[in-house]
């Protein structure tokens, strides 16, 4: 898994909404074990704007510093990535692809 910080702060506030019965303490836990076990970069370039939405460009920028594909479940805000030659895919192709001879309920 790839983070930047960026994507490590949404993460973060997306959780911290409320709608989950975690406590913040269990919520930075789980993100420290997350940060813990990925790749980690800083971007020093902006590819802005580029997708549908603007707060969804650092995770393009994300992905060209990774050289990695993205997993989204809004894949057609990602269109434009498309272009630059990402796989943009559902977490739901991105399991298949993993085992693809596995099917998920």
């Amino acid at each position: 898994m790839h983070l930047s910080a960026p994507l490590v702060a949404e993460y973060e506030a997306v959780l911290k909404r409320g709608s989950l019965t975690l406590s913040g303490k269990e919520i930075d836990d789980v993100l420290d074990f997350i940060c813990a076990r990925s790749v980690l970069h800083r971007i020093f370039f902006l590819w802005r704007p580029v997708l549908k939405d603007p707060d969804d460009d650092f995770l393009l920028e994300l992905a060209v510093k990774a050289g990695a594909s993205i997993v989204t479940w809004n894949v057609g805000d990602f269109k434009p990535a498309f272009d630059f030659g990402f796989v943009v895919q559902t977490p739901r192709e991105f399991l298949d692809s993993l085992e693809p001879s596995h099917e998920y309920p």
